[in-house]
């Protein structure tokens, strides 16, 4: 039986051979356990990736973590998705059905919401054509086609259709779509963060909540859900500048005034349903 890091090694193998580009991955790799052994000749590694060393300290904790990311990222790469009725190789991604024998297939993890709603990774992208998408994707997933399916269809087709309403939902809101791609980076905005906020942007949004709570007419509060609509589509422009040059730290301070403006702009409509 092959242990684990010699299946880690077989995986990584076969996905160089497959894919060129993984190549200068394999080097870095390479130079990664130079580095380990360098810093520490007595180091071994387990098959979960903890590290044991007596006699020396390491110098770079992050190297284990590092290989370890890395071989996961050749397995999922060389890793090929085969139809659960047929058995056939599925090779588009995302994959909704099998093109063999068309039937209903199970979500795809490695998809990112681009993917499935067939848009570019582009935080400017065509709201209209993602509305297309969705509706053409909803007419072929939505559960009530697979009520005479077997129970397995039945549950692939709820997952998939739950999975591009998320999908949907999220790319469909500025502030939804900058968030997630945020994610994509491996950066968030935390809640609670006030306290690093400008001064006077929070005392900004002081006054205009005040002006909210005070407010006693339609076009009071209308007047305020203007402003707030002005102000997000300023930041709107900022924000797809900001990720248009790779500024994730510049967007992410945006997407935070964003998030502000755009909780203000739901208590306006709030205020006009009760006015109403």
């Amino acid at each position: 039986m092959l242990s684990l890091n010699n299946l880690g090694v077989i995986c990584i193998s076969q996905a160089l051979q497959h894919s060129p580009k993984l190549l200068a991955i394999r080097q870095c790799l390479s130079k990664a356990s130079s580095r380990a052994t360098l810093c520490n000749n007595s180091i071994t590694f387990s098959s979960k990736g903890t590290r044991r060393h007596t006699g020396f300290r390491l110098l770079n904790e992050s190297i284990v973590k590092h290989v370890s990311s890395l071989q996961r990222t050749f397995c999922t790469a060389s890793a090929k998705l085969h139809c659960w009725n047929c058995g056939q190789s599925v090779e588009q991604t995302p994959a909704f059905f099998c093109l063999s024998c068309n039937f209903v297939q199970p979500p795809d993890e490695r998809a990112s919401y681009f993917l499935i709603m067939e848009c570019d990774q582009t935080f400017a992208l065509d709201t209209q054509r993602l509305q297309k998408t969705y509706l053409k994707l909803q007419r072929s997933l939505h559960p009530d086609n697979f009520s005479q399916k077997t129970v397995k269809e039945q549950e692939y087709s709820e997952y998939q259709s739950a999975l591009v309403n998320k999908a949907y939902r999220t790319l469909l809101k500025p502030l939804s779509r900058g968030l997630y791609m945020l994610e994509l980076n491996g950066m968030g905005i935390e809640e609670g963060t006030d306290a690093g906020a400008d001064p006077l942007f929070l005392m900004e949004l002081m006054e205009i909540n005040q002006a909210l709570d005070e407010a006693r007419s339609k076009e009071e509060s209308a007047m305020i859900g203007a402003s707030m609509k002005e102000k997000l589509k300023d930041l709107t422009e900022q924000i797809d500048a900001s990720l248009h040059k790779g500024e994730l730290q510049a967007a992410k301070a945006l997407l935070a005034q964003m998030k502000y403006f755009a909780n203000i702009e739901e208590k306006v409509k709030e205020k006009l349903s009760e006015l109403m």
